[in-house]
């Protein structure tokens, strides 16, 4: 069983704490970024999202949002699937799509990453 409970750093050494797992699947926390648009030190941003229950032997499959608060007018989905290996080593595999705000309908080309 993969619980996204807990304290997670990914490849960047960011770190995601899923603090809140509900019942119902629902989750909140927050992430502490060490990748930002404007090149700066890393923040804490609040993140909520939702898990998939998995069927029969499956993993569980998950998507949240991340406001970029305070430092950023953008926001990020992810999507993603946690895994566990046969040592007991759980692994969340995400996409990622940001948004950023931009001011015209002209340049939303290229608001999006």
């Amino acid at each position: 069983q993969c619980r996204l409970s807990g304290l997670w750093r990914n490849e960047q050494d960011s770190l995601m704490e899923i603090s809140a797992l509900r019942d119902n699947g629902d989750f909140q926390g927050k992430y502490l970024t060490r990748v930002t648009l404007s090149g700066g030190c890393a923040h804490i941003s609040p993140l909520k999202g939702t898990q998939q229950q998995p069927g029969d032997g499956g993993w569980p499959t998950f998507a949240f949002t991340v406001r970029w608060d305070k430092f950023s007018n953008a926001t990020t989905a992810f999507a993603g699937q946690c895994f566990v290996d046969s040592g007991g080593k759980e692994t969340l595999t995400t996409m990622w799509l940001l948004r950023e705000a931009v001011g015209s309908l002209k340049e939303d080309w290229k608001a999006t990453r």
